[in-house]
């Protein structure tokens, strides 16, 4: 809850500049604040860690803030019977920071992005010491308003911290932008080469299938022989060049040729074709179903006597 209505008058209660600028200008982050009735500050000090580049929050407050200055979420809001506020992850147990502990904590800080903030709080306490108190200047312009609380000037440091810490931003900024672009036109590049490779290989896929297709059907007008005008020496001249035959493979082409070309198709049991050809059963079969594979035969079912019936494989 930041800001609530029952704050005390602003002119009781004078801020040099707005909190959120004051802890941008301590910690370069614009960090959770919980704003309580009496106008105290309190926030969360793993936030408050975390940019200034604390890895062990309850150590960094353990070593640089007294416990007067940390308590609990539901502690803070308890004192004022408050309940705790929803969203943005808040929890009942985590630890809040007052605004001296955040300048604590500040001071412990080793950034860079924290010197000019620091420098600022050392001449506080310098002024505080050598004139008794610290007053702010009051702004060239002030607030037209009746009733308006007076504007007073950020000091020249705080100003400094806020406007660096801004410049740094605006280059991280750009910085992730130009990433953002290179990384799109690196996308839109391999998406291109994706599209362009996987056009290429279907239309290679489609050239070696027509191919594929054109080959097949030149053989086969190469190599078969029609039926009526097939002769043995036809026939086996044609087995000869459709395939490489082996020595079983031609002993059983010799013997089937002549009954094919004679009676047009072979009925002849395997263990007949065995006897002929001195080969085993199995391997006569393997012989007939090579010839088959290769177009030369062509299967047309089974005769009574359970011999595989072959013809001749035409056009």
């Amino acid at each position: 809850m930041n800001e609530p209505s029952n704050r005390p008058d602003a002119s009781a209660h004078h801020e040099a500049i707005d909190i959120s600028d004051f802890v941008y200008a301590a910690t370069g982050a614009r960090v959770r604040r919980l704003t309580m009735p009496d106008g105290s500050h309190w926030f969360p000090a793993v936030d408050v860690c975390r940019q200034l580049g604390h890895t062990n929050a309850r150590k960094a407050l353990s070593d640089h803030v007294p416990e007067a200055h940390r308590e609990t979420i539901e502690s803070v809001t308890g004192g004022y019977a408050l309940s705790v506020p929803a969203g943005r992850e808040w929890r009942r147990d985590m630890n809040l920071i007052d605004l001296q502990g955040l300048i604590l904590l500040v001071n412990a800080c080793t950034k860079p992005a924290c010197a000019p903030f620091k420098e600022w709080v050392a001449e506080v306490i310098e002024t505080v010491q050598r004139e008794g108190s610290y007053s702010l200047e009051e702004a060239e312009v002030q607030p037209t308003a009746p009733g308006s609380p007076l504007a007073y000037a950020m000091p020249d440091q705080v100003a400094e911290a806020i406007v660096r810490l801004e410049a740094h931003n605006l280059h991280l900024d750009a910085e992730l932008a130009s990433a953002q672009r290179e990384s799109l036109a690196l996308q839109r590049e391999m998406l291109a080469t994706q599209h362009a490779t996987l056009t290429a290989q279907q239309t290679i896929a489609e050239a070696m299938g027509r191919i594929a297709d054109r080959l097949d059907g030149l053989t086969l007008t190469r190599t078969t022989v029609p039926a009526r005008h097939a002769t043995t020496a036809t026939v086996l001249a044609d087995w000869r060049e459709r395939l490489s035959v082996t020595e079983d493979v031609w002993t059983v082409a010799v013997v089937i040729a002549p009954v094919l070309v004679e009676k047009g198709e072979l009925r002849e049991p395997l263990e007949s074709l065995a006897a002929r050809t001195g080969l085993t059963v199995r391997r006569v079969n393997e012989c007939l179903r090579m010839l088959h594979k290769h177009a030369c035969i062509r299967s047309r079912g089974g005769a009574e006597n359970g011999a595989p019936v072959y013809v001749l494989h035409t056009v």
